[in-house]
């Protein structure tokens, strides 16, 4: 085992793809137990397929990728609480409504300019080779703000996550919270896409958190225990994946599967003791 994860590191695309990885499944995790307890978790879903859709604009457009493709994510989940709030579109529609559109809009540019090539596949599916070192310290900075972000906010993110209406009494400015909230999700879509892929990057925000959720009952210790997991996971992931010469991102999925069903007996088990 050491010998293998010496001979990971050893390559500098391993080595930058592992970093940023932990870094932003440590982001999703964070922002997934607010996104899962608000029922709003599929958002990931829905931003990711916004965040293709610009993806492959810039790329028929030949512009740096994460320079438009962050703006755009960040612009539709403004538009997404925008429906969700003041018209009678509301949740899963919203975002089946605003991704769907993104798709499809994506696809069709793709398809009259340069075709489905390389990258555009590599943000469909990802790829550990896609992340350039560019990208990766772009990456790790926006990482290192959301993480801030959610440390400094974590009071607020709490209040607004249990009783929105007991926080907005009490002072809370819970409409600018739940945009924060869908302004650092948005970040952390577009900055996984590169390795997770559009179709599984909202994986990392779902997963650790129902994980956690098996075994841990407070807020704190979800939040905890879901990093944990998600980070755990994701290096098991990618060493399985360099180990089997597997995807990447299907890699990981698969060992949050796995996480997720351990968890899930070990609750049965402890509800029966």
């Amino acid at each position: 085992m050491t010998e293998l994860f010496t001979e990971m590191f050893s390559y500098h695309f391993m080595t930058r793809a592992i970093v940023v990885g932990v870094l932003v499944s440590l982001c999703a995790a964070l922002l997934g137990v607010s996104l899962v307890l608000k029922r709003y978790s599929m958002i990931g879903d829905g931003l990711s397929h916004v965040g293709f859709g610009a993806l492959a604009i810039a790329a028929a457009m030949n512009v740096a990728p994460l320079a438009l493709a962050i703006p755009v994510v960040i612009a539709a989940a403004f538009l997404l609480l925008r429906i969700n709030q003041s018209s009678r579109i509301k949740g899963d529609a919203a975002i089946a409504l605003i991704s769907s559109s993104a798709l499809a809009i994506g696809v069709a540019v793709v398809s009259v300019t340069t075709g489905m090539n390389t990258d555009v596949s590599n943000y469909m599916f990802g790829s550990i080779l896609s992340l350039s070192k560019a990208d990766a310290v772009l990456s790790i900075a926006l990482s290192a703000v959301v993480l801030l972000m959610f440390v400094l906010l974590y009071p607020r993110i709490f209040a607004v996550t249990f009783d929105e209406t007991f926080a907005r009494a009490t002072g809370a400015k819970s409409q600018l919270l739940n945009t924060v909230i869908a302004v650092l999700t948005a970040v952390t879509v577009v900055i996984g896409m590169r390795m997770m892929g559009a179709l599984l990057i909202s994986s990392l925000i779902i997963f650790p958190a129902l994980t956690a959720m098996r075994l841990c009952r407070s807020f704190r210790s979800v939040v905890l225990c879901s990093a944990v997991v998600s980070v755990v996971c994701f290096v098991l992931g990618m060493t399985a994946s360099y180990a089997l010469e597997l995807p990447s991102g299907a890699s990981v999925v698969i060992v949050n599967i796995i996480a997720f069903l351990l968890f899930s007996f070990a609750s049965l088990l402890k509800r029966r003791a």
